[in-house]
């Protein structure tokens, strides 16, 4: 009996040092900014490749002499890892809710009232605990288990934080730094596609006409590989695509939920 009491009030004074110091807190906010971080610049990316995607899919010129058709083939290429994008963007934008929805209860638990309860359940569980009078087990139940919902609900966010992103960290973060520097490089790539697709200017003076029309049948040249070049490129975003979407999804849905039950 003696040895649980000094368990008890290691940890009720422990916790409340922990909680007024606020040092798990400024730890859990640094994790959690470096997610939504990463989250809003993943989302960016996608933004970006599904602009130029679209982009491309409405180009309207035909490279000549060899041109034609081109833009067809562009359209058949890029449509369905557009609509994967599309879908991408989505469940971005539902993993940086929740990353802001995290931020958000950090702060909400990180209060100091929520703080003064802490402090009030483990001063309460030390009375009980050392009364000097014999307490009956009730009252000492009911103490400890203020305490233990005044620790869950003051430390659970910060916990879910901290574990969920320092695994996310040690095994998710590389490959999504990866996939989503892949998705950057589609993302020049195709830009560069439709800046050689560009059409001729009406208003341009018959030797810049000529110029450009010399350029744009040295390209039709390269029609083919510039294409087979385009659907590799496709073939590795897709890929990638699909590796982040799992990737957030474990980061933001799947280990929150097993921390949060392996805290409760």
């Amino acid at each position: 009996m003696l040895n649980r009491r000094i368990a008890w009030t290691i940890i009720a004074l422990a916790a409340v040092a922990i909680a007024w110091t606020g040092i798990v807190d400024e730890a859990a906010e640094v994790h959690a900014e470096d997610a939504f971080t990463r989250a809003l610049v993943t989302f960016a990316v996608a933004r970006t490749l599904n602009g130029v995607i679209s982009l491309a899919q409405g180009t309207e010129v035909a490279l000549e002499p060899g041109g034609v058709g081109v833009n067809l083939s562009v359209g058949q290429l890029l449509d369905p890892i557009n609509d994967l994008i599309e879908q991408f963007s989505s469940v971005m934008l539902v993993a940086s809710t929740s990353l802001g929805a995290q931020n958000v209860l950090l702060r909400m638990t990180s209060w100091w009232g929520v703080t003064a309860a802490l402090a009030v359940a483990g001063l309460f569980a030390l009375v009980v605990l050392w009364w000097p009078r014999p307490v009956t087990n009730h009252w000492i139940m009911l103490g400890t288990r203020m305490l233990m919902f005044a620790l869950v609900l003051r430390f659970i966010v910060p916990a879910l934080i901290i574990g969920t992103n320092v695994v996310a960290n040690q095994f998710l973060e590389p490959e999504q730094r990866s996939a989503t520097a892949a998705l950057e490089a589609t993302a020049e790539e195709i830009e560069e596609f439709n800046e050689k697709t560009v059409p001729l200017d009406p208003d341009a003076s018959f030797i810049e006409r000529l110029s450009e029309t010399i350029g744009s049948t040295m390209d039709a040249m390269d029609v083919e590989g510039r294409l087979d070049r385009l659907r590799v490129s496709v073939a590795v975003a897709t890929e990638n695509i699909v590796n982040l979407i799992v990737l957030f999804v474990l980061q933001t849905i799947v280990l929150p939920l097993v921390f949060v039950w392996l805290i409760i």
